[in-house]
């Protein structure tokens, strides 16, 4: 990592864990399986190392965010609002961002007992196929010209002020925007907002998203892991597409085992390498905390803002 991270505190998983004492996960390996992605690896022991100091630190922020609006208050002489505490987490694709919110979506039900936890993805936001092919852009999704960012501030505003909001759904088996399908979020506790761009500036504005955000998390890992990790579960993607037609990835069967592999890897090369060295990767130093991934999937270090 380069000076970039030059205002970061660097802890390793060992010191780390030593943050929390407690020894009682809140959930079983069952559990932890049904919410991670079909090609990650998680365990209890990670979760106990990482991810409980990790809701300890949440905790504090949490509790820093209100009693600032709590003196805010006080000195505008203006009733508190209850407003949700927005997490955001980003990262490349196939790095595990999924597996990361679910997780804490879990911990953090658990851990604040009345509360109610909301998470959403920003490919909700992306635009329809059928738009971005209009606009030409049908080879650029993902990137940040995909996204309609007017929608997701719009999103995020209206929470924030506490009003209900109907976001898109997006479905990776048919590779699009599902029509007539929303997502209702309405006054949740916390809101975990989870996308490759939520870091980013939006075009034409001088707004950023993570200007909503109370806490922003990166996940992060050495480029040739996540290359092995998202080739590793385009292969994965393929074989659950056998039994159905209508999945997009169902197209690429009829292609070799060779074929498969170097049309993944262009993809790779192409688009998703370019997307997190020109727009994703940039953004890395906007996050209050960095999970630095290991090749084993292993949290192994985190830069934590100082």
């Amino acid at each position: 990592m380069k000076n970039e991270l030059i205002n970061f505190e660097k802890i390793s998983r060992q010191t780390w864990q030593q943050l929390h004492r407690n020894t009682t996960v809140p959930l079983t390996q069952e559990e932890l399986n049904s919410i991670k992605s079909f090609n990650d690896k998680i365990s209890l022991q990670d979760v106990l190392d990482v991810y409980l100091p990790l809701i300890n630190l949440i905790r504090i922020y949490k509790k820093a965010s209100e009693d600032l609006s709590f003196s805010k208050s006080l000195f505008l002489q203006k009733k508190i609002k209850n407003q949700p505490f927005i997490i955001g987490i980003s990262g490349s694709v196939a790095v595990g961002k999924s597996t990361t919110s679910r997780l804490l979506q879990i911990l953090l039900t658990r851990t604040f007992k009345h509360a109610k936890v909301e998470m959403v993805t920003t490919d909700g936001f992306l635009y329809p196929n059928a738009v971005l092919k209009e606009k030409n852009l049908l080879d650029r999704k993902g990137f940040p010209e995909s996204y309609n960012m007017e929608l997701l501030l719009d999103f995020l505003n209206t929470i924030e002020n506490g009003h209900d909001f109907q976001i898109p759904v997006y479905s990776h088996e048919v590779y699009d925007i599902v029509p007539n399908q929303c997502q209702t979020i309405s006054a949740p506790d916390f809101l975990i907002v989870e996308g490759i761009n939520v870091f980013q500036n939006p075009q034409n504005q001088h707004l950023y998203v993570s200007d909503y955000f109370d806490l922003a998390i990166y996940v992060d890992a050495a480029v040739e892991n996540i290359e092995s990790w998202y080739l590793e579960r385009f292969k994965k993607l393929l074989k659950l597409a056998e039994s159905n037609p209508s999945n997009y990835y169902h197209r690429f069967l009829d292609m070799s085992e060779d074929e498969i592999s170097a049309f993944a890897h262009s993809i790779w090369e192409t688009i998703n390498l370019v997307n997190l060295k020109d727009y994703i990767e940039p953004t890395r130093h906007r996050a209050d905390i960095i999970l630095h991934k290991a090749k084993n999937h292993e949290i192994d270090e985190i830069y934590l803002k100082k």
